[in-house]
């Protein structure tokens, strides 16, 4: 469309311009000067064209400088395209669609690992926290069975059922399309066999879209059980240290490794669980030196939790880093290892105590929030209506109503 409106200068840069692809085409068009672009075919050739002096070789070289103009210049990776994204923000694409964005994958944590690139994962339970937690660039995010504690009000992890982890895999996979998603096998739901293991985790892969799956210990029966899963084509994710579902084994949540032989113990199950196949581990509440040596003996990522700044990555639970709970509850069971990166808890409580205070005050939702209007001229009939349609004697109403004789339309539906 463009080159039936250029003059003859025009005409010979789209003659170079066709070997390009339509769009590029339009671009490069776009970025001609707008004498040449505009020309009125009317006027006739110009007797002082700028380019009858070039040669073909130069006429190529300044086609090639449009096409790499700063306007059609690739952005670079990470560029939001979201309002109010970070610049770290990646976008996954939707189901087949083909793109050149980087999803989070086991072969890039463990590339990370390799390059020393400090993993994050954030444990989160629903589309609201996953869509936040994938606006800002986190890697990995874990619906982990602490659920029950955080949100459910459990005063431990053991109640949670598979149902519940369930629920919450597929409404955070809603909301976070770039970072790994792990769920949570939670406690009796791989104890009993191998079995049982690998269907409770081709559930919450098929039917609650997470890509990995995360279980506790390492003792004979779990490192089975991993590498079952591996050979059916889960991925896994270990947790080390301290195991919440062993509660009542440990006799409460206890700091783990602060005993040589203990610590000896946990970098040994880190090894047998890299042995079995996992890609990763959750190193929890263990000294920082000890956190360190583990990492060192494994290839695979570690993933700390209380357990000092020396392994592959970090995780901390969506509400205990934003200080989101102000609660008697909450207090009791956040770990202090835990650190608040905001106190949204705080101003959520204002927001809810200033809704209350205006609504008995009578100032919301006032104008400002009541946008809907009557259409034009209905407003004089309304009342009108109601002049003429008595509305007091509610009990006449009433009994016309149960009076009122039923239409076909009317008559009650019966099921059975």
């Amino acid at each position: 469309m463009r080159t039936a409106n250029m003059g003859r200068c025009g005409l010979r840069l789209a003659q170079l311009a066709m070997q390009l692809s339509a769009p590029r085409m339009q671009s490069t068009c776009r970025n001609l000067p707008h004498e040449t672009r505009f020309r009125s075919m009317s006027s006739g050739p110009s007797s002082s064209d700028p380019l009858d002096s070039l040669s073909k070789e130069e006429l190529k070289q300044m086609v090639m400088k449009l096409r790499t103009s700063p306007e059609d210049a690739p952005k670079p990776s990470g560029t939001s395209t979201i309002t109010g994204a970070p610049e770290s923000y990646v976008p996954r694409p939707t189901k087949g669609e083909s793109s050149d964005l980087k999803n989070i994958t086991i072969v890039e944590l463990q590339r990370m690992r390799e390059k020393k690139i400090p993993i994050t994962m954030v444990t989160a339970y629903d589309f609201p926290s996953a869509v936040h937690v994938d606006l800002a660039g986190i890697d990995m995010v874990l619906v982990g069975d602490s659920v029950g504690m955080v949100t459910l009000g459990y005063d431990t992890t053991l109640p949670v059922t598979f149902d519940e982890i369930l629920h919450h895999c597929r409404a955070v996979s809603r909301g976070a399309k770039r970072p790994l998603l792990v769920g949570d096998l939670p406690f009796g739901s791989y104890e009993v066999s191998t079995q049982e293991a690998q269907r409770s985790a081709y559930r919450l892969i098929k039917e609650g879209s997470m890509e990995a799956v995360k279980l506790e210990g390492a003792d004979s029966q779990r490192l089975r059980t991993v590498e079952t899963l591996v050979k059916g084509g889960i991925a896994v994710m270990g947790h080390i240290g301290l195991t919440p579902q062993s509660y009542s084994t440990l006799g409460g949540f206890r700091a783990q490794g602060r005993n040589a032989n203990q610590a000896v113990d946990i970098i040994k199950q880190a090894r047998l669980l890299e042995m079995a196949g996992a890609f990763a581990t959750v190193v929890e509440c263990v000294p920082d030196e000890v956190a360190k040596e583990l990492t060192s003996a494994i290839s695979i990522p570690t993933i700390g939790i209380g357990a000092g700044s020396h392994t592959s990555g970090q995780v901390l639970v969506y509400h205990d880093l934003l200080g989101m709970m102000q609660h008697p509850h909450h207090a009791k069971v956040s770990p202090k290892f835990c650190k608040q990166f905001s106190s949204v808890g705080v101003t959520i409580n204002k927001a809810l105590e200033d809704f209350k205070a205006e609504v008995r005050a009578g100032e919301f939702p006032g104008p400002q929030y009541s946008p809907y209007k009557m259409l034009k001229g209905e407003q004089e009939q309304f009342f009108k209506l109601l002049e003429e349609t008595p509305l007091e004697d509610a009990e006449l109403v009433r009994e016309q109503y149960h009076k009122r004789k039923l239409l076909p339309d009317d008559e009650p539906f019966k099921l059975y």
